[in-house]
């Protein structure tokens, strides 16, 4: 696969430098509910002279004499929990992160903390270790937050990240995949960076399968032009594809109703299938769609697309004219094909209701040569229609041993459930 089509994806290295600290207040005195403890005389006056400082916003006092009572040999546990405490809040407070750290990962397993601070203080040396890109620490006490079961997705997606950053890639995806799965669980959209970590998590494993399914959940979320270009990139490159002419249109009319084609070659290529097929009024639309929009700059290319569009818009009056004649045979005849025939030619006309009517009664009258395909433009034609219900109902009654169509069928329910209430037409 061609991985230079693909969209730039990775994070970039200001992302965690964006995240804001909620970091808790911290405690200076003993959880009321203990025995009370005090700290060694010796180093008293030291502690005293500390809080002080830190009430007075002079945090280098402050630390200063911390330094000097944490010199004494012969500290308490108790002791060592109230330097402790005032060092994390003085090194908090002049965002010294990086000498915070030690103090605040002692006091996690310290009895004497409050356990209603320890998952806060488990989180916040995630969010520290980010800022100061260290990845190891991150993963550290991510997995505690998550074993622990209270990680909450800012913390399962900086672990996300510090996996990518340290080419740990599975573990990437499997906790990209979990955030995904636990957000829509709970209802909710999940970030759209989650999905770009999953991705670039399947191509740096160089598993094309997981791009697919990787790309098919972003474009559900995050329908995006650019999202479903990458998408049917990976539809271009299906050898059952470039082998079959019908497969390749069907390909085109998806790329074409997401946006995704950009290139003046895919524009001149659907219309000639269409042209050929026999769909020149889906030729016809194609091309001048492209013409406004400026898609054609060389000459030689324009002059050829030129060319097929005027005989798409001669054999388009033709085609219709014909259509009311090839709908009289298709009520006698004994299989439902020429219904489907049919409703297909409608479908390219943009003739909606017309197209969903043929292709139900050539689907009920049955003994068709390719039902899968007509489901397939049953589903388009009812979701063009405006009932992306039923559509979606469509696109999965589509079975077939085509992978190709196959797959376009479930794209297309991608695309119906990406769509919300209103389908613009194209």
């Amino acid at each position: 696969m061609n991985k230079s089509r693909y969209s730039a994806l990775l994070l970039s290295a200001t992302f965690a430098a964006a995240l804001s600290f909620a970091l808790i207040g911290f405690a200076h005195a003993a959880d009321k509910d203990k025995p009370k403890q005090t700290v060694s005389r010796e180093i008293g006056k030291d502690l005293q002279a500390a809080q002080k400082a830190d009430q007075a916003g002079q945090y280098k006092e402050a630390l200063e004499h911390l330094d000097k009572a944490n010199a004494f040999g012969k500290k308490t546990a108790y002791d060592q929990h109230i330097i402790n405490e005032l060092s994390i809040y003085a090194y908090i407070q002049t965002k010294n992160y990086k000498d915070a750290i030690k103090p605040m990962e002692a006091s996690i397993d310290d009895p004497n903390t409050d356990p209603s601070e320890v998952k806060s203080r488990v989180k916040n040396l995630v969010k520290i270790n980010t800022q100061l890109n260290n990845d190891d620490g991150v993963i550290k006490w991510g997995e505690r937050a998550v074993m622990g079961g209270f990680a909450d997705n800012t913390t399962k997606l900086l672990v996300t990240q510090a996996y990518y950053r340290k080419g740990r890639y599975k573990d990437a995806l499997r906790f990209a995949n979990t955030v995904i799965d636990q957000t829509v669980k709970d209802g909710e959209t999940p970030q759209e960076v989650l999905f770009q970590f999953a991705l670039n998590s399947c191509i740096k494993l160089n598993d094309e399968q997981c791009e697919q399914r990787a790309l098919e959940r972003m474009v559900t979320y995050y329908p995006k032009p650019d999202y479903w270009q990458n998408l049917i990139t990976t539809m271009y490159n299906q050898k059952e594809a470039e082998q079959n002419d019908a497969d390749m249109l069907n390909i085109y009319r998806l790329a074409n109703d997401v946006g995704a084609m950009k290139q003046p070659h895919e524009y001149a290529d659907m219309a000639q299938l269409s042209l050929e097929l026999g769909y020149p009024g889906e030729a016809q639309r194609v091309l001048e769609k492209a013409f406004g929009q400026n898609v054609f700059t060389d000459q030689h290319v324009k002059e050829r697309a030129q060319r097929l569009l005027d005989k798409a818009k001669k054999e388009s009056v033709t085609d219709q004219a014909s259509l009311p004649k090839l709908q009289q045979e298709a009520e006698t005849a004994s299989t439902g094909d020429k219904s489907v025939a049919v409703g297909a030619d409608y479908l390219s006309y943009q003739k909606y209701d017309q197209a969903v009517t043929a292709l139900q009664q050539g689907i009920a009258k049955g003994g068709l040569k390719d039902a899968a395909q007509a489901k397939l433009m049953l589903g388009i034609a009812q979701l063009k229609a405006g009932n992306k219900d039923a559509a979606v109902k469509s696109f999965h009654d589509v079975k077939t041993e085509d992978p190709v169509l196959q797959r376009l069928a479930n794209l297309w329910s991608v695309r119906a459930r990406s769509q919300g209430g209103t389908v613009a037409s194209r």
